[in-house]
């Protein structure tokens, strides 16, 4: 792809290194912003400049937040007895979109995958297993996406939670296997979290 303008080039590039964007669409797209008032793109930019140099993780349940903790933490209608572990901030947006669950999350920023070199000492897990020895918790739902990196992660948190003779449950297998939990339509989601099974039936 041969290119008039460096600053084109440079832009796209950037671009086309985004998720699912290829070297065409990032240039359709910064073609696009061209074309949009200076004002409106100069918005755009500004936005991602403030989001990764404001952005925090929540210090409770490790969740994308403006503040050191969350809206969801803050929250003192929330069940703290009840834990939804789940992979990433999509997946508290999938479930909350439900309006099923009344409880806290932890987010683990992502699930045990050996292909990938993700071990658990990547993960969250070890400050979930503080929680739930410091804490008041009562169950912990596993939440994550029923793949083969999901269940490994399930089972691996269940171990290490088994000392603590705490109720475990997983979402009921409304969602299709091998899908992941962003993509289940509400509904679907919302009646697996409500019949939750206990997780030693699940395995």
């Amino acid at each position: 792809m041969n290119f008039s303008s460096k600053l084109l080039e440079n832009a796209v590039k950037e671009v086309s290194q985004l998720p699912g964007i290829g070297k065409r669409t990032a240039l359709r797209l910064v073609l696009h912003l061209l074309k949009q008032p200076k004002s409106q793109t100069q918005q755009l930019a500004n936005s991602l400049v403030n989001l990764v140099n404001d952005i925090k993780l929540c210090k409770k349940c490790h969740n994308i937040s403006d503040v050191e903790v969350c809206e969801i933490c803050r929250n003192p209608n929330r069940d703290e007895s009840i834990i939804c572990v789940v992979e990433d901030v999509r997946d508290v947006m999938a479930v909350e979109n439900t309006s099923q669950f009344k409880g806290l999350y932890h987010v683990l920023g992502g699930k045990i995958s050996p292909i990938e070199g993700i071990g658990p000492h990547n993960l969250t897990i070890n400050s979930l297993v503080e929680k739930i020895k410091n804490g008041d918790v009562a169950e912990v739902i596993f939440a994550l996406s029923s793949t083969i990196e999901g269940d490994t992660t399930n089972f691996y948190i269940f171990k290490q939670l088994e000392q603590f003779h705490i109720k475990t449950s997983t979402i009921a297998r409304g969602i299709a296997v091998g899908d992941e939990l962003e993509y289940a339509d509400e509904v679907t989601l919302g009646r697996s979290i409500i019949n939750r099974i206990p997780f030693e039936k699940s395995l």
